[in-house]
């Protein structure tokens, strides 16, 4: 049976590599799909051919719209990096400069980048870049930008209408585009000073790349590298037949086997936790029921977050791979551990709960209080099944506290409409400090919102005046210690008033031939899969 169920798998990435390569609408073909690498890739060594799921395969390569906001862009570089350790240095820009007020920054453009079409980029297509994505109305945030404008021969000024320290991240997470070769096709056939161009693109089947030989950084070893958009079921018995080089996995499949590969586990800044609503029920003025009377307890709330086990839920959602975490931003250089606490502490729990007059009356093993039992909703995702496995696990874990939570799976959109009434399973993660705003400042905590900046509507005046001195300063190190103190100051923050619970960071694991070498990868942001080719062009093979 399970020889018949692989032979399955096999027929049907072979059916879909046919189909790729009769496919009409390709954006640019070069060369016929008559050779798939899938088949010879690891032998040739100068071309890989990789599954790392999905966001390749509709052609949305699009700065200016979206594309590279989590940091890992093929064809576009921007004026700063993101280095290893989650600091930004300098890359298309050789230095810059930022006004006491805050509201000025200025940078120089380095001399010697091209294209990927061969024109110099020039100052013009920083500008170009800039004033083009903040009329997209996409999801760039670029409120803050007043003017852009060239000033000397190769150096850019931006005004800001208000000091913005994360200004830093928007500018190294913005690829630059060219005025010259910006159209209605850029999206598909992208432009850019990245270290890939894209060779050819079969809408929703695949993606093959091939170095850009005008990148002014570390360049490719392969000539090309073809993405294959298969589940991961396929991919993974394509690559036990040989057939792929590298293939994203979820924990389920972790500790499958696989001869000639061998697996690799990324640390990740990836966060899986829950919103604890903070407010009693309310109505909006949508007619909808915001807020949460159990989550709205302190003590609820405290209670969950020290007598819970972490462990015990990675283990039993996700096959123990992941890691405990206490903290939104856990792995990030802006993450506050203090005050240090641990989890399990049942007893400890348990008491708290009784002190607050939460006691099991009726010996059914659930708590109540002024005849309101102590249960609530929450949800994962219909199209996650991590979220609705760690909303289980969770569920099973409280119920030793006399915590009934009732795990629920929703398609997304509605878990997003109702997460200020029922808690949702949140993923986050990302390269930009503003993220420690969006979770904590009371200016998303409104009742009538509807997004998860804030979800658990939280709010502390102490907190707010930490969150709004780390927007006004003036410099990353600065910004970021406030960040911290808005987490925990030594007497309040976040960390103690528990507006979330956090879980896990999950691992980003995945199949790896033997002798491909990933090079250092920087601690993953949101986003199991794509953040591995951060570093694409430095991959090795020495097998």
């Amino acid at each position: 049976m399970q020889k018949k169920r692989i032979m399955r798998m096999l027929l049907a990435i072979l059916t879909t590599i046919l189909l790729v390569g009769c496919k009409s609408n390709k954006t640019k073909i070069e060369e016929p799909l008559t050779q798939p690498s899938v088949n010879s890739s690891s032998k040739l060594k100068d071309a890989l051919t990789v599954s790392v799921g999905g966001g390749f395969y509709e052609g949305n390569f699009n700065p200016c719209t979206g594309y590279g906001t989590y940091g890992y862009g093929l064809f576009h570089t921007s004026l700063l990096k993101i280095t290893t350790n989650v600091k930004t240095e300098c890359d298309l820009a050789t230095e810059y400069q930022v006004s006491e007020d805050g509201l000025i920054y200025t940078f120089t453009l380095r001399e010697d980048v091209k294209f990927s079409d061969g024109q110099k980029l020039k100052p013009e297509d920083v500008v170009f870049t800039f004033k083009t994505a903040k009329n997209s109305g996409s999801s760039v945030d670029l409120t803050m930008l007043e003017n852009v404008e060239v000033i000397d021969s190769n150096k850019i000024q931006f005004t800001l209408n208000r000091a913005y320290s994360p200004f830093t991240r928007t500018v190294a997470l913005l690829g630059i585009v060219p005025e010259h070769a910006y159209n209605d096709s850029y999206a598909s056939n992208p432009i850019g000073t990245g270290p890939f161009k894209v060779k050819q693109l079969d809408v929703g089947q695949q993606l093959i790349v091939e170095p850009n030989e005008y990148y002014y950084g570390t360049k490719s070893q392969f000539k090309q590298i073809t993405f294959l958009n298969i589940d991961e079921e396929t991919a993974l018995a394509a690559a036990k037949s040989g057939q792929l080089d590298l293939v994203m996995v979820n924990p389920e499949y972790a500790k499958e086997t696989v001869e000639g590969m061998h697996i690799e586990t990324i640390k990740t800044a990836d966060n899986r936790g829950f919103n604890l609503p903070c407010i009693p029920e309310t109505t909006n003025a949508a007619g909808e029921t915001v807020g949460n009377n159990i989550t709205s307890d302190p003590v609820v709330r405290k209670a969950l977050n020290i007598g819970i086990s972490r462990q015990e839920i990675i283990d039993n959602a996700l096959n123990g791979v992941g890691t405990a975490s206490w903290v939104r931003f856990e792995g990030l250089p802006w993450a506050n551990e203090e005050p240090l606490l641990t989890d399990g502490r049942v007893v400890e729990a348990k008491a708290l709960l009784e002190e607050a007059g939460w006691v099991d009356t009726d010996g059914d093993g659930i708590r109540e209080k002024n005849g309101i039992k102590c249960e609530f909703r929450i949800s994962g995702r219909t199209d996650d099944l991590q979220r609705y496995n760690l909303a289980v696990a969770f569920s099973e874990n409280a119920k030793i506290l006399g915590i009934n939570i009732i795990a629920e799976a929703l398609d997304w959109t509605t878990c997003k409409q109702i997460a200020r009434n029922v808690p949702t399973c949140i993923g986050t993660g990302d390269y930009s400090f503003i993220d420690v705003y969006n979770a904590f400042h009371s200016s998303f905590s409104g009742v009538d919102m509807v997004n998860l900046s804030n979800s658990a509507m939280y709010s502390n005046p102490t907190v707010d005046g930490y969150l709004e001195a780390m927007i006004a300063a003036t410099s990353e190190d600065e910004a970021i210690e406030f960040g911290k103190k808005a987490q925990y100051d030594g007497t309040t923050g976040a960390n103690a008033d528990f507006p979330y619970i956090w879980l896990v960071n999950i691992d980003h694991t995945y199949f790896v031939r033997d002798g491909l070498n990933l090079g250092t990868q920087r601690i993953h942001p949101h986003g199991h899969g794509a953040p591995v080719i951060q570093n694409l062009s430095e991959w090795t093979y020495t097998n």
